[in-house]
């Protein structure tokens, strides 16, 4: 397979968001030409203009990575534009406040009074608890299915899942995100086992807690200040901060580097400044 700057295409899904964002600005930085999914045009459209400031390559296509159909059409529009992918990013997914219960443990408020704010396990909307389940798996595994196939074809390639914390110990209140990022984590492993004989490498990165602008309305106040989430966090980081964007870059182009990463397949790798080490007492 090729060297870092030698792998030509890449593709990134969920390329809008303050994480994914970043790294697709690093890959257009070494020359790699990249290619930004995702549902909202305008947040692609952002990214793609900041790459072409730069002198990057990139383009932007609307994709529901959870439809085999749309992730499809998108790969032919790549190949057309851009070339066969050889890096793949699956960095779309996230969470929804719906799925997220108010409750940190069972209340029994649950069995019938709760008010229309108040959100346990047992009175949850499964609909919605379901379709984080979705697209944090499916729109995982769908764009491995559809851009692995190339890279068989074209003799080797680089997938790179984003797994979480919760890939590896339960998170109170975000059961269903929880339950997504650990599948997302078997899957990687069962993947790269899969796909060794074709020289493809399946590894994911597990960021700690970074700051988006979905994560600001847990971490924090309105006014600024932490939240007591936000402080249980730190109080459990060891580095006692949360993490930027920018530090998931270097592990990002030392799994998609195969002349210093080629031995390395089916790993999950924490960036957490230290989160899951700490036992907290």
């Amino acid at each position: 397979m090729a060297g870092i700057n030698q792998a030509r295409v890449a593709v990134v899904t969920g390329a809008g968001g303050t994480l994914c964002s970043e790294m697709s600005l690093a890959l257009a930085k070494q020359d790699i030409k990249v290619a930004l999914l995702g549902r909202d045009l305008d947040k692609l459209k952002f990214v793609e203009a900041k790459i072409l400031e730069n002198g990057g390559t990139a383009i932007s296509i609307s994709t529901d990575v959870i439809s085999e159909e749309q992730v499809t059409k998108a790969r032919n529009e790549i190949i057309e534009k851009l070339g066969f992918c050889s890096i793949l990013i699956n960095g779309a997914g996230g969470n929804q406040m719906e799925a997220v219960t108010t409750f940190t443990a069972f209340d029994s408020k649950e069995l019938g009074t709760a008010t229309a704010t108040e959100r346990g396990f047992l009175n949850l909307n499964m609909e919605t608890f379901l379709s984080v389940l979705q697209v944090n798996t499916m729109g995982t595994v769908i764009p491995c299915k559809i851009f692995a196939k190339d890279m068989a074809q074209n003799g080797g390639g680089t997938i790179i899942n984003i797994a979480s914390m919760n890939s590896f110990r339960p998170l109170s209140r975000v059961g269903a995100y929880g339950m997504a990022k650990a599948g997302i984590a078997n899957f990687t492993q069962w993947l790269a086992t899969y796909l060794a004989p074709a020289n493809i490498r399946v590894n994911a990165i597990a960021p700690g807690f970074f700051i988006n602008e979905r994560s600001k309305k847990i971490l924090f106040n309105p006014d600024g200040s932490k939240s007591p989430r936000g402080e249980n966090i730190l109080r459990q980081t060891p580095l006692k901060r949360f993490g930027e964007a920018k530090e998931l870059i270097g592990c990002m182009n030392w799994l998609i580097n195969d002349n210093e990463a080629g031995f390395v397949t089916g790993t999950v790798i924490p960036i957490d400044g230290g989160f899951i080490a700490d036992s907290g007492i």
